[in-house]
This record gives structure tokens, C-alpha cells and sequence, in this order.
């Protein structure tokens, strides 16, 4: 199942962002259209560098593992 994976990525990273006390949470997945949805939280969510966290970080880690999510996107 789609999500599973998407959670296993998410689980592999977490304890990186949750060092800089951060984290990331799981929202919704569009598997027709290949969309995750997650929401930064804690330093995260108003860090400056929050984009590429979720480009270089989290984006990526998900995509290795689901290779067919098409985006990720922060709400």
C-alpha cells in the first residue's frame, strides 16, 4: 500500500528533522495524481530553510521509496 511506504520514508527521516526540533507529518495522498501532502511542524515549520528540507529531505526520501509519488507538497 501506497501509504505505508510513503510512512516508511517519512519514519526513515524523522529523526533528522526531529534533532532539529522538527518533524513532519503525513496528511493526505492523491495516489491517482502522484501527490503527497505533509505538513512541517514544530522548528520546521517556520524555518527558513523549510523548502529545501522538503525538496533535498523529505521530497527525496519519498520518491526513492514510492518512486510513483510525482510531487510533494507542504500545507
Amino acid at each position: 500500500m501506497m501509504r505505508d511506504r510513503v510512512e516508511e520514508a517519512l519514519n526513515g527521516i524523522r529523526p533528522a528533522l526531529q534533532a532539529d526540533g522538527g518533524d513532519v507529518e503525513l496528511v493526505d495522498i492523491d495516489e491517482a495524481q502522484g501527490i503527497v501532502r505533509v505538513q512541517l511542524q514544530g522548528a520546521c515549520s517556520g524555518c527558513p530553510s523549510a523548502q529545501i528540507t522538503l525538496a533535498m529531505g523529505v521530497e527525496r526520501a519519498i520518491k526513492e521509496r514510492v518512486p510513483e509519488v510525482k510531487q510533494v507538497l507542504s500545507i
